[in-house]
Parts: structure tokens; sequence; C-alpha cells
């Protein structure tokens, strides 16, 4: 009811004499207008709507050393239809409509909340089609009825992503599938909530990931399902807009090089096969020429030409479109030399699983991959005194700050050399 008091009393939706007759008249009309987008809604509570329990031992049947059968009793104008739900268990398991004394008892309970949830979800189809027919409700109809859950829209969504994606990029998808789906507390589009995302970031935590790693390889994925989930209109919010998660960015290439005395021995470590020999030249040349695994398998010899008589490699990032332009040093133009011009290339996955066996015949205790050629082969020309400058058009990067930031890794014996060489050292001598 709409109370009319005086013009001071302005408050909690109530209306103020002054109000004029045209307001009241556009207040009516919404208030009508609510109403009949409610008509519906009414409509819907006025029909006898079908009632669902779950049934255990419907036949009486079940012994101390027999199993009967839970099943799904849909009830509607006094007719019932019954559903398996193929569970079967002993009267000692069945308490109060619940699944007890087993060990799977609660994913047991929640796999028939969630049958009954698709139950209800397809009646409340045939309701707004205004035809309820016990008949049509099949575990068939259930089945192709169910709600899209946030897990089935990310596994949708994982494979649009990945088409022309390289082999290692859909396997990320793949893995971040995979630990997402392990970790089970997000599975509905309701459960995208901030505590959510947090005890997801927790739980990263645990399993010994690092910021960077977290964010790169789980939480980035997770993040950009969820923003089409909000572009296509499942949800309205995304908690990664509201949450600070630690990316630290400026630490992500910084432990993933080897020394120069671990390089050293790689190079020179005999390998036990001729596959795993091919392996480590790969790795060695993606390392004289900071390479990165996608551009090391477009590599093109006829691209290679002469610049004050050094041959030089030149040509464009895929990932980033950046050019980059490399001197090919003599270790690097060995290697060519040796395969023909044609570099063995396998698959990344490959790659990556063969470099830790090769990492393991040179003595070297670190988890090596592809990418760790490339932060190798960077550090070693900072090291050696290469310019910032020079090292970012090595590697193709837009801007020096992206090398400072990946690849600014000084050694000590870089950092002593540098103060016993400086004008300051030589005055305190």
């Amino acid at each position: 009811m709409v109370r009319i008091q005086d013009s001071q009393s302005w408050h909690r939706g109530s209306i103020p004499l002054s109000t004029t007759k045209e307001s009241l008249r556009v207040l009516l009309f919404c208030i009508i207008n609510v109403l009949h987008t409610n008509l519906n809604v009414l409509h819907i509570m006025n029909i006898q709507l079908p009632t669902i329990a779950l049934i255990y031992d419907r036949y009486k049947k079940a012994s101390t050393s027999k199993v009967a059968s839970v099943e799904i009793r849909i009830t509607y104008n006094r007719k019932q239809k019954y559903i398996s739900t193929g569970i079967r268990l002993l009267p000692n398991q069945w308490k109060k409509g619940k699944v007890v004394n087993r060990e799977d008892a609660i994913w047991i309970n929640q796999a028939l909340d969630k049958l009954v949830a698709n139950v209800q979800h397809l009646i409340y189809i045939m309701v707004e089609k205004g035809n309820i027919d016990l008949n049509n409700i099949t575990l068939k109809s259930i089945e192709e009825s169910k709600p899209l859950t946030f897990m089935d829209f990310c596994m949708e969504r994982a494979n649009i992503r990945k088409y022309g994606r390289t082999k290692d990029s859909q396997e990320r998808y793949d893995r971040f599938l995979r630990l997402f789906q392990e970790w089970g507390k997000i599975e509905n589009f309701n459960d995208i909530t901030d505590t959510n995302i947090i005890m997801y970031d927790r739980y990263l935590a645990k399993r010994g990931l690092k910021p960077y790693s977290k964010w790169n390889n789980y939480h980035r994925f997770l993040n950009s399902f969820i923003m089409d989930a909000v572009d296509a209109e499942y949800i309205n919010r995304n908690p990664y807009r509201w949450l600070n998660i630690e990316k630290d960015k400026n630490s992500k290439g910084i432990s993933k090089y080897l020394s120069p005395i671990e390089f050293s021995r790689l190079k020179t470590a005999i390998m036990p096969t001729a596959k795993l020999e091919k392996v480590r030249d790969l790795f060695v040349f993606q390392t004289y020429t900071c390479l990165s695994y996608t551009d090391l398998k477009d590599f093109d010899p006829n691209r290679i030409h002469e610049i004050k008589g050094m041959k030089v490699y030149t040509g464009n990032r895929r990932k980033t479109k950046g050019e980059f332009v490399i001197p090919l040093l003599m270790p690097a133009l060995e290697i060519l030399n040796k395969y023909n011009g044609k570099l063995p290339v396998i698959s990344n996955v490959k790659y990556n699983e063969y470099l830790k066996i090769v990492a393991q015949a040179a003595k070297i205790d670190k988890p090596v991959s592809s990418h760790w050629a490339r932060h190798t082969g960077a550090t070693l020309l900072l090291n050696n005194g290469v310019p910032m400058g020079i090292v970012s058009k090595v590697c193709g990067h837009s801007s020096t700050r992206i090398t400072e930031q990946i690849y600014a890794k000084l050694l000590n014996e870089t950092i002593v050399d540098a103060i016993k060489t400086s004008h300051l050292h030589r005055q305190e001598d």
C-alpha cells in the first residue's frame, strides 16, 4: 500500500504530498507493468507440480545380505513414475533419504542430489511448454535436459580456444582442466565466488606452486573462462576483478636457466642414445640463438644472410610479431652443418620429456624444458657484456623493459668483475 505523507517525510519509498498527478500516473503504470511481467510466475504457482522423492527398496525385498535399488519417484495427477538411479544398497546403508555407512557415501549422495536436480529441471521445461507428461521423463531425456554446468562450459570453451594452437598450448589447457576438475569446488556457475577463487589459490599453493606458476598455468585459464561466461551472460560478475592474486611477473624467468658451468657440461656430456644427442643438439642451438620453441620449429635456413662477414638469421616472432636479428655463433653453425641445415625438431611435449633425461645424463638436477634454452642464451649474452638493447633485439622483444624483467639475471661473478673494473674500485686501491 502506498502511503501519502507531507513533504517532510520523504523516506523509504513514501511519497510526498507535493507529488504531481503525472508522477502518480507513472508510478501506477510501473506497478501494473511489474504485475503483468509476473503473470507467468503466478500461473505456474497455480499449477499442480509433480512431487519428486528418492525411494529405497520399493518392493521390500532387501535383507542383511541382499541389496535393493534406490529409485526416483515422480508423482503427478495420482500417477507415479519410477526411474532407476543405478544405486543398489543394503538396508543399513540407507537412512532418512541418504546413503550412510559407506566410504563413498558423500559422492553417492552428491550424485543422487544432482540427478534429482536434473529431473526438476526437466519438469520446469515441461511446465514452460505447458505439457507435463510422465512418459517423457526418462534417463535419456533427463540427461539431455540437464542444465549446463560451469565445468561443461569450460570444456566447450577449451575446445574452441585450443583450435589452431600448438600441441604444447593445447596440452596446457588440458592440464588446467584436469587439475581444476580434480579440485572440484567450482562446478556450477553459482560456485564462482570470491571465496572459492581464494580456496583455489590456496589449493594451488599447497601443491607447491609458486605465484608465477599458479597464475600463468592455472589462474590465467580460469580467469579467461570466467570472462567468457560473463560475456555469454551466464554470470554477471568476475571475482578476479576484486581479488589480488599474486602473479610475481618479474621473477618468471630468473630461475629457469643453466649456469655457464652447467651449460658447458650439457654441451659435452655423452648421451646414451642418438635420439637424446639430437635433443641435446637442438637445445644447444636454441640456447645460442635465443629462439622460442615455436620459432625454432619454424626455422628456415633460407633466412640466413651475411652482414659484415657474419651469418645472421632474421625474422619475426610468431607470438608477438617482434623482429629478431640473431648473429649465428660458431657452435650454432656447427649444429646446422651437422644436420645439413635441417634441425631435428620434435613436438614440444616430447622435446620437454627428453630434455629431463638429457639433463640427468649431464648430471644437472634441474627441471630443464625448451624455454630454459632461451633464458640460458639471454643470460649468457648479458653476462658476457652484450648490452641489454642488443639482447632485446636478439630475443625479438618490443622493448628492453621486457628483457630486463625476464632475463636480467646477472651472475655473481659478473657483478664482481664489473665492480673490480669500475673507477670506484680503483680509487679504493
